[in-house]
């Protein structure tokens, strides 16, 4: 007797469905297998696939499989709902068995025990139980459907997390105020987050984020998640493998434009509003409205690249030290044995008469003598500013939401769908009422001492931090180009006639303050 050729077939919906892992499958297709006397030949594996959405026909593994239906005999699941939870899907891939003479396998059948329908004859036995197990198994999926969807309403009403893919910024955490999950930001992928942000401030375009995020390895939010839980990164799309996914101009739109920024639980892509309207909170948001504001005009109108400073350089005075001749920036150059400060007029395209340039320890070390010298005792102070509130920008979006909603009306056929429909107007009713009876509160400034004087925040940071606190000051060191010839002492040090150094006057507040004060008093003097 011939021994029969079966392919082992595993389908999960979720991949962190443990009560339905790919193991416990394997085992199961496996030792029915052994006890039937059949060989696996090879295996079909379905990850994050759903029965609901595909048919088997569709799904990356298997559907391969089924277009070679000489490789094998027999086709074993682990239970039925690993293969079909429809009608039509059953009654498709049971045409397809009869047509190849196919054996169907399900390892737990009802009652648990093994169960076949064997296609290979003629049988309107068969085909008579392949009807109602599908019929059962559709059942058994609209069932399921309908508590899921209940349940996970239910959850974003109350602002809790109802599964699937947590938005790019946060992670799942216990509730604090009871059962269940909620979304909190999570510190690296926040720190990921504010970067690219940051670059859109700038006037990058997202393509060349994107571009720069895969270069560097950034983990998408699909892999990054995945790597968090110890999953393997990338899948399939489009019909290819892929080991990681990576960031597209596309991909990264859809992140910064979505308000979940602000905390918003979403729905099918609107907020997800309380019995008074508000927004219902999915966790602490991580950019305030403002913020989000800010960064959805300059998504809308895109802005010319701002001049930045690098982080990742060793020039401590890269943007503070000037040519005098030109007024542009010097930029540190290495050499042998050393560096210099030197003036780069042609690499902007200008040109220079009277270039500057300066070893760069000896610039360094005048200018940080000079900074301390001014400001080293002085205590740094600090601009708070506490946000105002304007109820305009979320007044409309009640207000666009309002309007679909009426154009919708006429579509609510049923008295059920009218009474939802009634529900849903009257909530954004009250929430607009409420947002047009909040005043608008401007934000207020106010300068605050740090408890800290330049000279002790200088002697703990780095050059980086350095080099930020003299830009926050407006330091500014000018250098004028150096004459020719001279003997040994050239080497002694800096000429200090080639040097000057200035701080900015509004950059430093309490020195700001003191002019405020002698213009005030050289005002009443006048009288």
């Amino acid at each position: 007797m011939t021994q029969l050729r079966a392919l082992s077939a595993i389908r999960l919906s979720v991949r962190t469905d443990e009560t339905t892992s790919p193991a416990r499958q394997r085992a199961a297709n496996s030792n029915e297998a052994a006890r039937r006397g059949a060989v696996i030949v090879g295996e079909a594996e379905d990850l994050d696939v759903s029965a609901t959405k595909t048919t088997p026909f569709d799904r990356p593994e298997l559907g391969a499989w089924l277009q070679r239906p000489d490789d094998f005999d027999m086709i074993i699941w682990w239970r039925m709902d690993r293969a079909v939870r429809s009608m039509s899907d059953m009654a498709e891939l049971g045409r397809w068995a009869k047509a190849h003479g196919k054996l169907l396998v399900f390892a737990e059948g009802p009652g648990g025990a093994p169960m076949d329908l064997d296609m290979r004859t003629v049988s309107p036995v068969s085909e008579l139980i392949t009807t109602l197990l599908a019929f059962s198994a559709q059942m058994e999926s609209t069932a399921i459907r309908e508590r899921v969807t209940g349940a996970q309403a239910a959850l974003r009403s109350q602002g809790r997390y109802s599964g699937g893919l947590v938005p790019f910024g946060y992670e799942k955490i216990p509730n604090p105020d009871g059962p269940g999950y909620k979304l909190a930001p999570e510190p690296e992928a926040v720190k990921i987050l504010s970067g690219i942000i940051r670059d859109v401030l700038n006037g990058q375009a997202l393509t060349s984020i994107a571009l720069a995020l895969n270069d560097a390895g950034v983990l998408v939010p699909r892999d990054y998640q995945a790597a968090k839980a110890g999953r393997q990164t990338g899948g399939v799309r489009n019909g290819q493998r892929h080991n990681r996914f990576r960031w597209t101009a596309g991909a990264l739109s859809k992140i910064l434009r979505s308000p979940a920024l602000m905390g918003y639980r979403i729905h099918n892509r609107k907020p997800v509003r309380d019995s008074d309207g508000r927004p219902v909170l999915i966790g602490e948001p991580i950019l305030s409205r403002e913020e989000f504001d800010t960064l959805q005009e300059c998504l809308d109108v895109r802005k010319p690249q701002k001049s930045r400073t690098r982080r990742d350089t060793k020039a401590l005075l890269l943007g503070v030290a000037k040519c005098s001749s030109c007024g542009g920036n010097m930029y540190r150059a290495d050499r042998i044995g050393g560096a210099d400060y030197i003036c780069r007029a042609s690499a902007r395209g200008a040109r220079c008469t009277s270039a500057a340039g300066m070893r760069a320890d000896w610039l360094e070390q005048y200018a940080e003598a000079e900074f301390l010298a001014r400001i080293g005792d002085t205590q740094i102070m600090k601009v708070v500013t506490r946000k105002g509130y304007d109820p305009t920008p979320e007044l409309r979006e009640v207000e666009a939401e309002l309007r679909a909603l009426y154009a919708d009306k006429e579509t609510r056929k049923s008295r059920t769908g009218r009474m939802i429909w009634q529900e849903e107007v009257a909530t954004l009713e009250r929430r607009a009422e409420a947002l047009e009876a909040t005043p608008r509160t401007e934000a207020q400034t106010e300068i605050v001492p740090t408890g800290e004087t330049y000279a002790s925040f200088w002697a703990r940071h780095d050059t980086a931090g350095r080099r930020q606190l003299l830009l926050d000051a407006g330091a500014r060191v000018t250098v004028t180009k150096g004459r020719t010839g001279g003997g040994a002492e050239r080497l002694a040090g800096p000429d200090l006639s080639r040097l000057s150094f200035a701080i900015g006057a509004h950059d430093d507040p309490q020195a700001a303050r003191l002019e405020e004060i002698a213009a005030e008093e050289d005002a009443a003097a006048l009288f």
